[in-house]
């Protein structure tokens, strides 16, 4: 049988035993009475860690991201944000059904947003254009390959703005352990925040979105429109907490991987010009002429790969790729030869 070699996403990650331990054993209560013990401690520890009042416990990034459109902004406003950040491209529109809004996409092909432009778009509205609401950033961004932002941009963004700013944090941690700056101070210059428990620090489920005590009150209102209250979920917050504890540290190992594995897609693939240097965290994203025929080639070959576009392929290591699964990504690509 073929070995396999998972790189499609680090949401393929499993639980660590001490979260398995820790959810069969989580205190729990009702969480719509505000009575979950494991919940309520997850979120005090979420909200110090970002440094804000407040934080909200949900199944996912996408409603987290979904309830702070909701609470930021007013049905009609615009939303400006990269061109390819995942609340634009990667959340099936739910933003103009869940909050009536529209996107002002942004260059973000570098990982960050052009200031300049952003503040165009702001001083358009002098000339009949929709109003901002909101500018949304995403830290790290994904589809650039796991770029983190820079301290000093993400402060002038927020110094040179005057909407509130929404931090998509799906792998903020990533971000934290590649740079050294800590989630506190990446959070400082956002209003509402979004961090994902269950990508690389492997929890089973969950994400938070934290912010002032007054928005998050509201953002708990719009997690029960949005169909998201829950009970007794101590049970999946217990793994939130363990994940917190044990699992952002060890995000750098990942980060040696992809490093190791941006050279040999470098090597193996010369001609779509990547540049392995790029590669700052756990995500390699490389063009291919056909990203779809290649990803297949990859899987007869038991190397798991996914596409971001047609011509645009993603691999993501994460606690489940260890160097032994590296070696066999290696032989598999040293097999197809440069292309």
């Amino acid at each position: 049988m073929t070995r396999t070699v998972d790189l499609r996403s680090d949401t393929v990650t499993q639980p660590t035993a001490a979260m398995r331990e820790a959810m069969a054993t989580a205190p729990v209560g009702d969480d719509g009475y505000g009575e979950d013990p494991t919940v309520n401690a997850l979120e005090s520890r979420a909200a110090a860690l970002l440094g804000k009042a407040a934080a909200v416990f949900v199944p996912s990034g996408v409603m987290a991201n979904q309830m702070a459109m909701r609470v930021l902004t007013s049905p009609g406003d615009v939303v400006v944000a990269g061109a390819n950040q995942h609340l634009v491209d990667f959340e099936m529109g739910a933003s103009a059904r869940n909050a009536s809004i529209q996107f002002a996409p942004v260059d973000d092909s570098t990982g960050r947003l052009d200031l300049a432009r952003v503040l165009e778009i702001l001083d358009a509205e002098a000339d009949h254009r929709a109003h901002v609401g909101a500018v949304a950033i995403e830290n790290t961004h994904m589809p650039s390959g796991g770029t983190p932002w820079a301290l000093d941009d993400l402060g002038a963004l927020a110094s040179a703005v005057d909407r509130p700013i929404h931090l998509d944090g799906a792998r903020l941690f990533n971000a934290v352990v590649a740079t050294g700056t800590s989630a506190a101070a990446y959070a400082a210059a956002a209003t509402t925040v979004m961090v994902c428990l269950s990508k690389g620090l492997a929890a089973p489920v969950g994400s938070l979105l934290a912010g002032p005590e007054d928005l998050m009150r509201r953002a708990r209102v719009e997690r029960k429109r949005l169909g998201g209250a829950m009970r007794q979920a101590g049970v999946l917050a217990a793994a939130g907490l363990v994940a917190l504890d044990t699992m952002v540290e060890r995000l750098a190992e990942d980060h040696v991987r992809a490093r190791r594995l941006a050279d040999l897609v470098a090597a193996t693939f010369p001609a779509s010009g990547y540049d392995p240097a790029s590669c700052r965290t756990n995500i390699v994203v490389f063009s291919h002429p056909d990203a779809r025929a290649l990803v297949g080639e990859l899987a007869e070959h038991g190397v798991l790969a996914g596409t971001l576009a047609a011509t645009r392929v993603r691999l993501v290591t994460h606690v489940g790729v260890d160097d032994d699964d590296l070696e066999h990504v290696a032989g598999v690509l040293s097999g197809l030869g440069p292309r």
